[in-house]
């Protein structure tokens, strides 16, 4: 299940960005969106099922957060997505995952995303807002000491 969040008012941090190039104000993206759903996959990781019998990698490790999907998440997700500057993905890489998110014929659902989601999708967004302007700043600082060890040689 795909859930997309649309967050207004942040003009002067999209400001900010735009003195980066395109790589840079990505880069800059990418580490915050990660930063900020940490803690969702956190709650994830301890609210799913898991069977003690069974070996490794579990549905717990499988939870993971990056920027691209596998192929088959991509086929699915390439109908329902538009064109967006940066995507930060948070979910598990296993297929098994929705069975027991969902539950089939064979066993009830047993969530474990939607209530991370539920419980985080808050303080996710917020978390986004506080740590941009501080990686922004983070990043000028990292810029402008390569501009002048640049210039000095």
């Amino acid at each position: 299940m795909k859930m997309t969040m649309k967050v207004d008012g942040l003009r002067e941090l999209d400001a900010a960005l735009g003195q980066f190039t395109k790589a840079t104000a990505k880069g800059v993206l990418r580490r915050v969106g990660r930063d900020a759903l940490e803690p969702m996959a956190d709650a994830a990781r301890s609210l799913a099922p898991d069977d003690p019998e069974t070996p490794d990698p579990d549905l717990e490790s499988s939870i993971t957060i990056g920027t691209r999907l596998n192929k088959r998440q991509a086929s699915m997700a390439k109908r329902d997505e538009g064109k967006a500057f940066v995507t930060v993905y948070m979910g598990t890489n296993d297929p098994a995952g929705v069975q027991q998110e969902f539950g089939n014929e064979n066993h009830g659902p047993q969530p474990f995303m939607r209530p991370a989601f539920d419980q985080h999708a808050q303080g996710t967004i917020k978390l986004v807002a506080e740590g941009l302007g501080d990686e922004i700043t983070k990043t000028a600082k990292r810029v402008a000491a390569r501009a002048a060890k640049k210039a000095a040689q």
